[in-house]
């Protein structure tokens, strides 16, 4: 029988046809049902994010040539992908409840926060210091809510117009993105903000200094994809499979063809990578700032082929999936908790372990912190089992969380 779709805001935005009935019956306001497949997936990359962020207070580069270092970064490039392509699944499903004029709104106050809460509460989550004018952090978060604040005006458009938009930037951007900042060309502040990244005074020299990681092009095409996506999630269960398990498939060729013969969408050729690092490591290391057409193929693919795959299953039953399926249920509030805690965690183990080296973090993190101090770097045994422990003591707070959501219908719980 059908069952109510919603967010992962908890917002109820249509009905479709389960290929089974949901584990639970839902509480008075509550969905009767969700997307469990988006679910999972969501959470999963949640998880593989505590990864890379506990990794950032380890002292561990981001990378290297060898395979233990490089794949403890690698995995977790998924995350930022699927957050923002599941971003804008989540608003269409939103809007096909809501409609058009209150999906805009939406889209519009929902990414202004982000980007409010991204300048101040997560940049000092991130930091412990209150240097502001030194350093103003622009992350994912901050990509996210600029990008639903355009999107806010693109989905008017339409779905087919919005799809067609953001797999033309994807798929474009490198091409134009090499035209128009081709070295020794300086970017000016706009085109910082829009493609290349980097640091630059707000407002002009004096100003506080933001340092942009995470660009509007290519990721407002990622969430306009992601919006697109939102139709298939509405078409009847199996179909919808195949569907995704052909796109997904569709993807990850792409991505061997075009890395395998250097053809296009990567600045850095794999044939020309360093000697010390081994081939295979080369050719999965493609270009995340701004994110390349390459990466961007590398994992879309592969999470759209997670969603395929999880759609074929049966409901959950209680282990890793339906565990996962609570991060999924609320992917932002799990993520404002998880940076301090990592971040706080660091610090006791700093005090216990090398006290001497504790202020550096204290640092401007994640993109401007000094030198990591000698005999401060964690193992990757260390790095695994911190960020198992901090995965376990978010479970709690994040399933009374989606429950509460799941109980109540509060318009202020979308935002979290």
């Amino acid at each position: 029988m059908p069952s109510v779709v919603t967010t992962s805001d908890g917002a109820q935005v249509g009905s479709y046809t389960p290929a089974s009935p949901p584990p639970r019956a839902p509480a008075a306001g509550a969905a009767a049902g969700r997307v469990a497949s988006l679910d999972v997936v969501r959470g999963a990359v949640m998880v593989l994010m505590a990864i890379d962020h506990v990794r950032v207070y380890a002292g561990v580069p981001a990378g290297g040539p060898s395979p233990g270092v490089f794949f403890t970064r690698w995995v977790t490039h998924f995350c930022a992908p699927a957050f923002v392509f599941l971003a804008g699944t989540a608003a269409y499903l939103y809007g096909q409840r809501a409609g058009g004029r209150a999906l805009s709104r939406f889209l519009l106050t929902r990414g202004a926060w982000l980007v409010l809460l991204e300048l101040t509460v997560l940049r000092f989550a991130w930091t412990f210091n209150f240097d502001y004018a030194s350093f103003t952090f622009a992350g994912v978060i901050w990509a996210i809510g600029w990008s639903m604040i355009v999107m806010a005006g693109l989905t008017r458009l339409g779905t087919v117009a919005t799809g067609t938009l953001g797999v033309l930037i994807i798929a474009l951007h490198n091409l134009v993105g090499g035209l128009l900042f081709r070295p020794p060309a300086r970017p000016g502040w706009l085109a910082q903000l829009l493609y290349t990244g980097g640091a630059f005074p707000i407002g002009g020299e004096g100003g506080p200094r933001l340092v942009v990681l995470y660009v509007l092009v290519p990721w407002l095409g990622v969430m306009a994809a992601g919006y697109a996506f939102g139709a298939v999630m509405r078409i009847e269960p199996e179909r919808r499979r195949r569907v995704c398990l052909s796109l997904g498939g569709a993807l990850v060729a792409a991505f061997f063809v075009l890395r395998g013969l250097d053809l296009y969408g990567d600045p850095r050729p794999w044939h020309a990578a360093p000697a010390a690092m081994p081939a295979a490591l080369a050719f999965l290391s493609t270009s995340k700032y701004p994110a390349s057409l390459l990466f961007l193929l590398m994992t879309l693919g592969p999470t759209i082929l997670a969603v395929g795959w999880l759609e074929g299953r049966p409901s959950m039953r209680p282990g890793p999936t339906r565990a996962l399926s609570v991060f999924g249920r609320v992917p932002f509030f799990y993520y404002v908790l998880h940076i301090p805690l990592i971040h706080l965690v660091a610090v006791g183990i700093s005090l216990v372990r090398t006290p001497a080296s504790t202020g550096w973090l204290f640092a401007n993190h994640p993109m401007m912190p000094p030198d990591v101090p000698d005999g401060y770097r964690w193992s990757l045994a260390l790095l695994y089992a911190v960020t198992a422990a901090v995965v376990v003591a978010l479970y709690f707070p994040c399933r009374w969380f989606a429950d509460l959501k799941a109980r109540r219908s509060d318009a202020w719980l979308r935002y979290l």
